[in-house]
């Protein structure tokens, strides 16, 4: 199965982004893959720090997804991107990514859990999290995983992604720029597929603000496609085989002796 992973920034015209998602789908539906994967807030970027997103939020039968599905279809490929929803609270949307299948149908949606109130900015402030649940989608013969940016550095949503039956671990992200944050973006990338024996599909924004460095990532840790900082995107295979090969030699799920729950 071929994966696409995208990279580019949004920005605060949500024209202007909706019109970028059909530019980059169709740009990456050339290479003809079964699942093209956008950045976090790919339908409008955050607030600046003390703002509110809670105006730009809309429904999940708002104009943005009805632009993913209609890609979707248009091109025959799966799409999984980040947008803000609103939520009971209208000044704290949820961070949504939203999985819509070839055909158009939303298949999945995962509300961001980890909210990122860390170095020195506090995303709750805009934010509302979302329940406590790994959600898994299937798209063709693989089931996908979906988690969201600052996830990456709780690996106790990874492994239950995996638990729940995850072969992919898609992560869209706007990774904020800073120092060591792009060594930490790589090496969470890399320990996430290599603790859970799994890929790892990762689009990132890129510009000022965020790292870029999208990737796919093999069961072994081996980055088997990346873009670097400009926009662009990459394509991967990924393979069943190459999945039971890897957990064959290395049974580290199967060796484990804890479990991963909620608190």
């Amino acid at each position: 199965m071929k994966i696409a992973v995208v990279q580019t920034a949004s920005s605060n015209d949500k024209a202007a982004n909706r019109e970028a998602v059909r530019r980059l789908v169709a740009e990456a539906a050339r290479e003809r893959p079964e699942l093209v994967v956008l950045p976090e807030a790919m339908m409008a970027d955050f607030a600046a720090e003390g703002g509110s997103v809670g105006e730009q939020a809309e429904a999940l039968d708002g104009e943005f997804v009805g632009v993913l599905r209609k890609a979707a279809v248009e091109h025959g490929t799966a799409i999984v991107a980040g947008m803000f929803e609103r939520s009971c609270d209208e000044g704290r949307p949820y961070n949504t990514l939203l999985a819509v299948g070839a055909d158009g149908e939303l298949i999945g949606a995962y509300r961001k859990i980890h909210l990122y109130d860390a170095f020195g900015y506090k995303e709750s402030d805009q934010l509302t999290a979302g329940d406590v649940a790994p959600v898994v989608v299937r798209i063709g013969a693989h089931k996908f995983g979906l988690m969201t940016c600052y996830d990456l550095r709780f690996p106790e949503l990874s492994r239950a992604l995996v638990d729940a039956g995850a072969e992919v671990l898609v992560v869209p992200a706007a990774w904020v720029r800073g120092p060591l944050k792009e060594h930490h973006w790589t090496t969470f990338l890399t320990a996430r597929a290599v603790e859970n024996t799994c890929y790892v599909a990762a689009a990132a924004q890129n510009g000022k603000k965020y790292s870029g460095l999208s990737q796919v990532i093999d069961p072994q840790g081996i980055a088997i496609a990346a873009v670097g900082e400009a926009d662009g995107f990459a394509t991967a295979e990924i393979s069943a085989e190459r999945l039971a090969e890897v957990r064959k030699r290395n049974p580290s799920l199967q060796n484990r002796r804890f479990t991963v729950t909620p608190r």
